[in-house]
């Protein structure tokens, strides 16, 4: 009976299950029960007889949300799921072309491209077509023809003004006519061969709207403009589109989502007002206010307000600690003591900004000795730019060591092959010596022209780091090698990378060697270690490490959310665009509404960068935060943060860093003559090498060079 279906549901959930044949924008708010309306419309849609199970199409985002919907939709009705479509855009897209795949203009037997198969397409067609890698980087030309495949965008509909626009649009058109050569599709191309489908074939485009008279989506914020127009070619005018998702969670911009679709769809249907799940099932009312109350300060909210029936609970722990490797320390003993309290290490989850902040963290775990994992995720010694910056630093210590020359002898690219590399091995075996041995005596020919480059390079490396610090030979290696130039090109994952060997740099200017001579050689070995440290097997109760991007649809207990200072959380490529700051902060509301009962904020007077010390203030962020939902937990110092608001300064808080960078400190007002009053809010370098990072009053923040800024104090 449908009763049973809706017993339990509260009014609005009520309302959104029941909702007549129209569309409907569903605002469900952090731990609202959202999946649980979803599916219980489609059951009761079924029961009702408003359509058959064929009749479904769901999508959603993940393969799990969908098997998840499937096996609650079993639970729920007595109804066969595979008759659904319920599944993802891609899978729904691949289903639809199977079906059709000659009207599609695609072989029966098509094969789908991942991202590294299509990666390696495309550098087979450079390689194909002799362009140069360094000028064209594949993961560039991958980001441009996906982005343009996303936003529903053939290579014929593009122009260019340069050289290198063109380029790449005919790089793009190449690379289609290669893939309809070979029978091959990528995940974009799924999406835009299903759409372009649909819209010149009339007559199947009826027959699929007729079939699917209701479409229900999932985590409708995280839709791109592609996707947005292709749900409203199956729907039409008649047919009703049943979105579900949350404004305050839209957190993938870099991936396409365009959150403006939410307020399109209230538009282009006619739907007056949205439903919205407010009642919180996850959180504590404490929680909430502070999510709410952050929130708050972005504009143009469709609006909603979270509150629940579980009470209050505990307050908010906020912890500023002197430096980063004492924020790790901080998290560490915390979570050692709610371990003794009776929580269980996996139901704690450390969130962080950028993935490279997870080394001290890691570090401070392993020598705590406490079982943890990285989510969604590498480890920081597994991840693959800080493995090659390893191998040029063990050549460096040992030219002898063959894993290390056959990791980066051809990375980044310099011309030695797969071909060159098994003569070298084959010379290696033969004559007993060393693959470096057989580099160096490798014959005439151009191919021996590139491997005297390669040992020349080293070479030339090992004689520069002689009486450099160890930091200074961590950072010559990143430089000298290529590598810091070959991410820099890397539009997509490039940044990510590049912080992680700045973290590296970072550890390297922490280490403490036993022997100052053999700082390299016991570096590298701690970094080893600390590799193969054990990490926690599936199942083992371990501390969950994770970015705050991963963490979205998670929940935990106790939640550590770390890192909170400006140019840290919010990003600072973020600092002087609207938009920008204001995804930031729907992050920042991802992160917080991620606890259940309790919620840790921590951030670092000081922290390493680039090898340095900087000084950066804490985050905005924390700062909206009511004072009244804050327990403070630092106790360095009684006097509070002059950026701190009047309510926390009763408070006791630690003592901000008054020492001065340059003949300037954090937190002075300054006045410069073309950008006028700021206030400095971070600083790096030391001597006459010095930057202040400045929040002007109508320019921004802007990082300035000391010697040429000339400011003066405000």
């Amino acid at each position: 009976m449908s009763s049973d279906l809706l017993a339990g549901l509260n009014p609005e959930q009520l309302r959104a299950v029941t909702w007549p044949a129209q569309s409907a924008l569903v605002l469900a708010g952090a731990g609202s029960g959202k999946t649980r309306v979803l599916t219980t419309r489609i059951a009761w849609l079924i029961q009702t007889g408003q359509i058959s199970p064929a009749g479904v199409l769901a999508v959603t985002f993940t393969n799990k949300a969908a098997r998840e919907m499937q096996a609650r939709l079993s639970a729920m009705i007595p109804v066969n799921v595979r008759t659904m479509w319920i599944g993802t855009f891609h899978g729904l897209c691949n289903r639809l072309l199977r079906m059709h795949y000659r009207d599609a203009g695609l072989p029966q037997t098509f094969q789908i491209l991942d991202s590294q198969d299509q990666l390696a397409a495309i550098k087979r067609l450079l390689k194909s077509l002799e362009l140069s890698d360094e000028k064209f980087p594949p993961r560039t030309v991958q980001h441009f023809i996906n982005g343009n495949k996303e936003a529903g965008n053939r290579a014929d509909r593009l122009t260019a003004h340069d050289y290198y626009g063109q380029k790449l649009i005919e790089l793009y058109a190449t690379y289609d006519a290669q893939c309809r050569r070979e029978g091959v599709v990528d995940f974009a191309e799924l999406l835009l061969r299903s759409y372009e489908l649909l819209s010149a074939n009339q007559a199947l485009c009826q027959h699929y709207r007729s079939r699917f008279r209701f479409i229900l989506v999932d985590e409708f914020q995280d839709t791109n403009r592609l996707q947005y127009a292709w749900l409203r070619l199956l729907a039409g005018t008649d047919n009703a589109l049943f979105a579900v998702g949350d404004d305050d969670q839209s957190i993938y911009a870099f991936r396409g989502a365009e959150v403006g679709n939410m307020r399109s769809l209230l538009r282009d249907y006619g739907i007056g007002d949205a439903i919205r799940l407010e009642q919180n099932y996850r959180s504590a009312g404490t929680i909430l206010k502070a999510a709410n109350a952050l929130i708050e300060h972005n504009d143009g909210r469709l609006g909603k307000n979270l509150w629940t029936e579980a009470g209050d609970g505990e307050e908010i722990r906020f912890y500023e600690a002197w430096s980063d490797g004492d924020e790790a320390e901080f998290i560490v003993d915390e979570a050692r003591a709610l371990k003794r309290e009776g929580l269980n290490l996996s139901d704690m989850a450390v969130l962080y900004r950028s993935n490279a902040q997870s080394r001290a963290l890691e570090h401070a775990l392993v020598n705590g000795r406490i079982p943890y994992r990285v989510y969604g995720g590498l480890r920081f010694f597994e991840r693959q730019e800080i493995k090659h910056a390893l191998a040029y630093l063990r050549l460096l210590a040992n030219p002898e060591d063959d894993n290390a020359l056959l990791r980066v002898i051809n990375l980044p690219a310099r011309g030695i092959g797969a071909r060159t590399v098994e003569g070298l091995q084959a010379a290696s075996a033969e004559g007993g010596m060393s693959l470096w041995q057989a580099v160096c005596g490798a014959g005439g020919g151009k191919r021996a022209t590139s491997l005297a480059k390669f040992v020349l390079l080293i070479d030339a490396m090992r004689e520069r780091s002689e009486g450099l610090t160890l930091a200074e030979t961590v950072s010559l290696a990143i430089d000298d090698s290529g590598l810091r130039a070959m991410y820099e090109q890397d539009k997509k994952e490039g940044e990510e990378r590049l912080a992680n060997l700045d973290e590296l740099i970072n550890a390297a200017a922490a280490f403490v060697a036993d022997e100052p001579s053999l700082a390299l050689i016991e570096f590298l070995t701690s970094a080893a270690l600390e590799a193969g440290e054990h990490q926690a097997e599936a199942g083992e109760d371990a501390l969950q490490l994770m970015t705050v991007h991963a963490a979205k649809g998670l929940e935990f207990d106790a939640v550590f959310v770390s890192g909170l200072e400006e140019g840290l959380f919010p990003h600072e490529n973020s600092l002087n665009d609207d938009k920008g700051l204001e995804e930031e902060r729907r992050l920042m509301y991802v992160a917080v509404t991620r606890a259940r009962k309790r919620l840790y904020l921590t951030c670092a007077q000081a922290r390493m960068l680039h090898g340095q010390s900087r000084y950066p203030i804490r985050s905005r962020f924390v700062d909206e935060v009511p004072a009244a939902l804050v327990k403070v937990l630092s106790s360095q110092s009684a006097s509070a943060s002059p950026a701190a608001p009047a309510a926390w300064q009763s408070a006791p808080a630690p003592r901000r860093s008054t020492a001065e960078i340059g003949g300037f400190r954090i937190g002075q007002s300054v006045c410069h003559a073309k950008f006028g009053l700021g206030v400095v809010v971070n600083a790096e370098g030391a001597g006459s090498d010095v930057r202040l990072q400045i929040n002007f009053a109508e320019h921004g923040m802007k990082w300035l060079d000391l010697r040429y800024a000339k400011l003066q104090p405000a």
